[in-house]
C-alpha cells in the first residue's frame, strides 16, 4: 500500500498558519513593508515611554499578538516553556534558545566607542563593570541555560555583556576577568546540563574579538577528558557567515586548531545577518556566489573533505578534525543538498553530527519538510535534527532582534515570497479539506 504523501505544513496549528501569512504579506509588499519598518525602527531606538512596548499595554498587547508571537519565544519561564513544549510536540528535535539582549552598533557609535573607551579603564573599574553591565548579562544567560533542556542550544552574544566588553572585543584583547568567570559558569551550566552554546557571529567591527575568544572556550570545553578515547561532542559552537569573503580561510584555519590541538571544533554555518551593517567590499558581490560559498563550506564539512572553498593547509594534507555542524539556512535548496550528502555519509558511517535549524517564524515550509521527511532523498536513514531559534525577553527588549528579521526578509523578497505561497497552499488545502475536497 502506497503511503499517502503528508503535506508538511500539515503539522502546523491554524493559528501558526495565519499570522505567518499576515506575516509574509507585508514583508513581501513594497506599499506595506516600509511603513511598517519604519514603525518598527523607531519602537527599538525610543526613548519615549509611549512607545516603549513594555511602559504601554496597548501596544505590548497588539505586538504580542502579532509579530512578538510570530518570532519569540516568550516573556517568561511559562511561557518560554510552553512555545517550547508546542514545538517539540510539532516534531521539532528542539530549539536554539537566545536572550534577547544585544547591541548593534552605527558606524559612528562604533566610532565614538573606539575614540573614548579603553580596555584599561575597563580594568580600572572592573568592580562597577561587574556589577552594571557582566552580573544582568550573565544571569540571563544562565538563566537561558536552565530554560533549555538536554540536547537544546542556547544562543549568546558577548555584546550584551556592556560597553567594555564591546572594547574588548574591537581590540581582540581577553575578557576581563569578572567576564570571563561569567563565561566560565556558563559554559559549565550548559556543559551539566547537556545543553550546547552557539556563540553568535556578529557585526565585523568585533567579529575578529569574538572568534578569538570562541577558540578560547573551544579549547577548553570541546576536548575529551583524559583517558577519553573517543572524539567529545562539542559544547561550544562558533557562528561563521558565508556571505564574507574571508569566511572559506578563517574557518580553514579554526579547523586546522581544531585537527592540531584536539579538540573537536562546533561550526554553525549561517549566510549572514548584518547586511545593512557590514562593510560592503568584505561582503561577497552577488547572491550567487554566497550560495556558492555556503554549499561548498557545507559540503566539506559534512563529508570530512578539505574541498574548495575550504583549504587544507600544507602540514595537514588530507587530515580532518572532528566537527559537529549546525547548518542554519532557509534557502531550500542548501537545505536538500545538505540533507542528501548527509544521507550519503550516513549510509557509509561517517556522519558528522548535524543539526538544521531555521528561525522561528520563518521558512517554515523548509523546516516542516525536514520534520515530516517528505522529499527525503533516502527514508531509510535517520531522520534529520531539525530545531527552530527563537529568542526570549519582553516586548521591548526583543525589538532589535524583530527589527532585524524584518530587515532579512526585506533583503531576501524572493524567499519571503515563496513563504506567503506556501501559507496561501496550505490554507486552500485546509479550506477544501472542511468540503471532502482533494487538496
Amino acid at each position: 500500500m502506497v503511503k499517502p504523501v503528508v503535506a508538511p505544513l500539515s503539522v502546523l496549528p491554524l493559528t501558526n498558519i495565519l499570522r505567518s501569512l499576515m506575516t509574509t504579506e507585508v514583508s513581501s509588499s513594497s506599499v506595506l513593508l516600509p511603513p511598517s519598518l519604519a514603525v518598527m525602527s523607531l519602537l527599538a531606538h525610543t526613548t519615549n515611554p509611549l512607545l516603549n512596548p513594555d511602559r504601554n499595554p496597548l501596544l505590548r498587547y497588539v505586538l504580542k499578538k502579532t509579530f512578538y508571537a510570530q518570532f519569540c519565544a516568550g516573556e517568561n519561564a511559562q511561557e518560554v516553556k510552553h512555545t517550547v513544549d508546542s514545538l517539540k510536540g510539532i516534531g521539532f528535535s528542539g530549539v536554539i534558545l537566545g536572550y534577547a539582549k544585544e547591541v548593534v552598533m552605527t558606524k559612528d557609535q562604533t566610532a565614538n566607542l573606539e575614540a573614548s573607551s579603553s580596555a584599561e579603564d575597563a580594568r580600572a573599574n572592573e568592580e562597577i563593570i561587574a556589577r552594571d553591565e557582566v552580573t544582568p548579562w550573565a544571569n540571563g544567560t544562565m538563566e537561558t541555560v536552565m530554560l533549555a533542556t538536554a540536547g537544546d542550544f542556547v544562543a549568546l552574544k558577548f555584546t550584551g555583556a556592556g560597553q567594555h566588553a564591546l572594547v574588548s572585543l574591537m581590540k581582540q584583547l581577553p575578557p576581563s576577568e569578572a567576564l570571563a568567570n561569567a563565561i566560565d559558569r556558563i559554559c559549565q551550566l550548559a556543559s551539566d546540563r547537556g545543553v550546547r552554546l552557539l556563540f553568535d557571529a556578529e557585526q565585523q567591527a568585533v567579529q575578529a574579538g569574538i572568534d578569538d575568544w570562541t577558540l578560547q572556550y573551544m579549547r577548553k570545553y570541546n576536548r575529551p577528558s583524559p583517558g577519553q578515547n573517543t572524539a567529545k561532542k562539542a559544547v561550544i559552537y562558533g557562528t561563521y557567515q558565508a556571505y564574507l569573503k574571508a569566511t572559506p580561510r578563517i574557518l580553514s584555519e579554526h579547523l586546522s586548531s581544531a585537527q592540531q590541538e584536539g579538540f573537536t571544533l562546533g561550526v554553525k554555518l549561517v549566510r549572514g545577518a548584518y547586511l545593512g551593517s557590514d562593510p560592503r567590499h568584505l561582503i561577497h558581490d552577488t547572491k550567487a556566489d554566497t550560495d556558492t560559498a555556503y554549499d561548498g563550506i557545507a559540503k566539506g564539512l559534512l563529508s570530512g573533505r578539505w574541498n574548495a572553498p575550504l583549504r587544507a593547509p600544507a602540514t595537514e594534507k588530507e587530515a580532518f578534525p572532528n566537527v559537529d555542524v549546525v547548518l542554519a539556512s532557509h534557502n531550500r535548496d542548501s537545505v536538500l543538498n545538505a540533507r542528501r550528502i548527509l544521507q550519503q555519509q550516513q549510509q557509509i558511517g561517517k556522519a558528522p553530527t548535524v543539526a538544521f535549524a531555521q528561525l522561528q517564524g520563518m521558512a517554515d515550509e523548509v523546516s516542516c519538510e525536514l520534520v515530516t521527511g517528505e522529499n527525503a532523498a533516502e527514508k531509510a536513514v535517520a531522520k534529520p535534527q531539525v530545531y527552530k531559534y527563537l529568542v526570549w525577553g519582553s516586548t521591548g527588549e526583543c525589538m532589535k532582534y524583530l527589527l532585524r528579521r524584518a530587515h532579512e526578509n526585506r533583503d531576501a523578497v524572493q524567499r519571503t515570497k515563496s513563504g506567503r505561497d506556501a501559507m496561501r497552499a496550505e490554507l486552500v488545502r485546509r479550506v477544501k479539506g472542511l468540503f471532502g475536497l482533494s487538496g
